[in-house]
């Protein structure tokens, strides 16, 4: 994997060498992202997130599963690959809106709903999983399914509503999934001072009331044009969250340590 001159630049050789051998294989990391309804432009922290990942020449997968997701394509139920479209030349999309459900297991889990996705695009690399909290851990669990748990990110901005919403998501995966740490993306110019205030004072209640740790909070501006240069904070922010992403690995028999997930039978699915 070759980065443009830009990464070359600002990245360190040896993170550069680090996120080289990640991709060494072939393999999909799955990074899973909060979705936070009380952001007014809470698709502009998603798009820039794949922005900086196109840049590094990194196929991308957005799976949307938001509770404010598009609903998935009629055929896309039966065959994953017929709900995926391409966004751009290194980006696709997947609207998945309920759609991990009709994977779950006797346990409460949707995690095969992950293989069915690496099943379905198999040449992605990075898959970007947009939902709710209750979703994501229903989804990732607590790594004791063959898949490593990762680090996920929480969206937020400065409205009361939006870090009621974050705090909450923070508190049930230290409760349900035990994940204690966490990134912040913060919907708000960077020299704005109450965005540094929100991001202190989650990072002091994750802390203090659920033992957890903020391990990064970047600003991203709204008004920020899409072909604008990703700041340096924003691509550390990226290259820490494949670090820790769940790594799946893909072969011609098993995919994530578990038999490949075959599409839920009628009995399976919940429609």
């Amino acid at each position: 994997m070759s980065y443009p001159p830009r990464f070359r630049r600002t990245m360190p050789a040896d993170q550069a060498d680090g996120l080289r051998r990640l991709f060494s294989t072939r393999a999909a990391r799955f990074v899973p992202v909060v979705s936070n309804p009380f952001i007014a432009h809470g698709g502009v922290l998603i798009e820039r997130l794949c922005s900086v990942l196109e840049e590094m020449d990194l196929d991308t997968l957005l799976v949307d599963a938001s509770e404010r997701g598009g609903p998935p394509r009629e055929l896309a139920s039966f065959d994953l690959s017929e709900g995926i479209e391409p966004l751009s030349q290194r980006v696709s999309y997947l609207a998945a809106r309920g759609l991990p459900v009709r994977w779950v297991d006797s346990r409460g889990s949707t995690r095969a709903f992950l293989d069915a996705v690496v099943d379905a695009a198999p040449s992605s690399q990075v898959v970007l999983v947009l939902g709710t909290a209750v979703d994501l851990v229903r989804l990732f669990g607590r790594g004791d399914e063959g898949l490593s748990r990762p680090r996920p990110v929480v969206l937020c901005d400065e409205r009361p509503e939006s870090m009621k919403h974050a705090y909450a998501a923070m508190k049930l995966f230290a409760q349900r999934a035990d994940w204690l740490s966490h990134d912040l993306l913060m919907c708000s110019p960077p020299e704005f001072p109450q965005g540094e205030m929100v991001a202190s004072r989650l990072a002091y209640c994750a802390d203090h009331f659920l033992g957890g740790v903020q391990h990064a909070a970047v600003q991203v501006d709204p008004a920020e044009p899409p072909t604008a240069a990703p700041s340096r904070s924003l691509v550390r922010l990226v290259e820490g969250l494949l670090e820790s992403a769940a790594a799946c690995t893909a072969s011609d028999d098993m995919v994530c340590g578990s038999q490949r997930a075959a599409l839920p039978s009628p009995r399976q699915a919940y429609l």
